[in-house]
């Protein structure tokens, strides 16, 4: 169904050189869109825009971080000078960093703070800071539009050690139902805010707390299993389908949600 392409759509992707970035710069492309793939990493970016256009899909690389508005106001100029409009963003840059890891036999009352806050900002103003930017253009430049937030599981329950991450994703999903309200009763339906909330993927920063050298599970990657209907973790493709969905007309009636793309593990009460 031509409502379900992203044909004619340009898509900017924050954390565009990450794993799960991958995936999705890989989905846009797939069905139709051209795609910015914005991250710090410029041998990364740069491969990976060479390969589409290789392979005739549209892509470039916009050098960036995504807690830089001076940069990011660079890269939309870039996307806008390339493309003439920009119709989508998807906020996939974030995750969780060392120090912003609490240890089992770590004294609580001893965490790190500052490396909690860390984490925290870089998922909650590591979305809120490009949607600023890159959102205008959208009004901007396009007849509709929508912007796709990365949720997770964290955000709604208490998982161990990621005290930081948990309260990023918490705010990005206030956030995410706050905006959407805000940009529809200013926009109508012509721009749109949603998130997807995956479940449990290996990306390389999970992958030493849940696998260990030999690709077994460790503990921690046991229960997440467990505690998975599914009782597997994730495939980076799998994430495509709900996300270019949100990208397309397909979803126009749709905003503010969130779609959980996680094996059951989100409605699973364990037993």
């Amino acid at each position: 169904m031509e409502e379900f392409s992203l044909n004619n759509k340009v898509i900017v992707v924050t954390g565009g050189t990450g794993i799960l970035g991958n995936s999705f710069i890989n989905g846009i492309v797939k069905s139709g869109g051209a795609v910015g793939i914005l991250g710090r990493n410029k041998d990364v970016a740069n491969e990976r825009a060479d390969a589409i256009n290789k392979n005739g899909g549209r892509a470039i690389a916009l050098i960036a971080d995504a807690m830089d508005e001076a940069q990011l106001i660079d890269a939309k100029n870039k996307v806008l000078d390339t493309f003439g409009r920009i119709d989508g963003l998807v906020n996939g840059a974030g995750g969780n960093q060392p120090e912003g890891v609490l240890m089992p036999d770590q004294d609580i009352f001893k965490m790190n703070l500052d490396g909690m806050k860390k984490v925290m900002d870089l998922n909650t103003w590591g979305t809120l800071i490009p949607s600023q930017i890159f959102g205008e253009a959208i009004v901007q430049t396009a007849e509709r539009g929508s912007i796709v937030n990365i949720s997770s599981m964290n955000s709604k329950r208490a998982i161990t050690r990621v005290l930081g991450y948990n309260m990023g994703k918490a705010a990005v999903d206030c956030y995410n139902q706050w905006f959407a309200v805000e940009l529809a009763n200013r926009y109508g339906d012509r721009i749109r805010m949603n998130a997807l909330a995956p479940g449990f993927f290996l990306t390389e920063q999970n992958r030493n707390l849940l696998t260990k050298p030999d690709g077994t599970f460790t503990e921690r990657g046991e229960k997440v299993i467990r505690n998975t209907p599914f009782k597997r973790f994730g495939h980076p493709d799998e994430l495509q389908g709900a996300l270019v969905w949100l990208l397309s007309d397909a979803s126009k009636f749709v905003t503010g949600s969130m779609i959980c793309v996680d094996g059951g593990f989100s409605i699973f009460g364990g037993v």
